[in-house]
């Protein structure tokens, strides 16, 4: 049986897609399931200058991977693809992305990342069917002053649960957004190391708070082991100042 021949055109835009790929020093392949192409704007036009990220088919990406020596990210080509091209730091990128992602309202069958939980309080929701919609999938709500409310705070949905469709009319309702949407880093090739999207994600905030923190017992234990630095002699000098009055006798 004759192998069929390929598309010319696929060719070039292989050969296009490889020489793009190896005009970058890092490659790093994304996860486009379920990302709104008006969010993909928005961060297409947020990374303009630092990064590109090219969409084809699952076949002409694995080609244009091979074609470029970048045969190491095929395992990380899944169902809904696409490459992002850049000289960034990968974890400068990783964290650029985190940034940017959105919330958007969920749909019958998302999957929440985190605990849902129904803040107690009024609704702008009329008295009516929203009522037994909410109450359905086990909001606690009830007529009050010709409007819905909320009577207490309620866990609805634990983290990494489906949402359903009762559940997804409810939220709609509520005007709750607890899905998050971003491009998703699957994995970052550097040279000749890979990075995973688990040791790519940072959670900046607690790095933060963790340098905060040792700065922090770092000071301390200067102070107590009386070991003067650039930033804790004024301290040191004014304590030593103060303890040296407390002890003065008067003439």
């Amino acid at each position: 049986m004759k192998r069929e021949k390929l598309n010319p055109q696929k060719i070039e835009e292989v050969n296009e897609l490889a020489k793009l790929i190896q005009s970058h020093s890092n490659v790093g392949v994304l996860d486009f399931y379920k990302m709104p192409s008006s969010a993909l704007q928005k961060i297409k036009r947020d990374l303009y200058g630092k990064a590109k990220i090219k969409k084809a088919k699952k076949s002409s990406l694995l080609f244009a991977l091979e074609k470029a020596n970048k045969s190491d990210l095929k395992e990380f080509i899944g169902l809904h693809p696409a490459l992002i091209l850049t000289d960034m730091d990968p974890f400068k990128l990783s964290v650029f992305l985190q940034k940017n992602k959105s919330k958007v309202s969920a749909k019958p069958g998302d999957v929440v990342k985190s605990d849902l939980e129904v803040k107690a309080g009024p609704t702008d929701l009329p008295p009516g069917p929203a009522i037994s919609t909410l109450t359905k999938v086990g909001i606690p709500a009830k007529v009050e002053a010709g409007k819905i409310s909320v009577m207490k705070n309620k866990v609805i949905l634990k983290a990494g649960a489906n949402v359903s469709h009762d559940m997804a009319a409810a939220l709609n309702l509520l005007k709750m957004e607890p899905i998050e949407i971003g491009l998703a880093l699957v994995a970052m090739l550097e040279k000749h190391n890979i990075y995973k999207k688990e040791q790519l994600f940072i959670d900046v905030e607690k790095m933060l708070n963790d340098l905060s923190f040792a700065s922090s017992q770092a000071f301390n234990l200067s102070i107590n082991a009386n070991y003067y630095t650039k930033q804790t002699i004024e301290f040191m000098i004014a304590k030593a100042y103060q303890e040296a009055k407390a002890i003065e006798k008067p003439l």
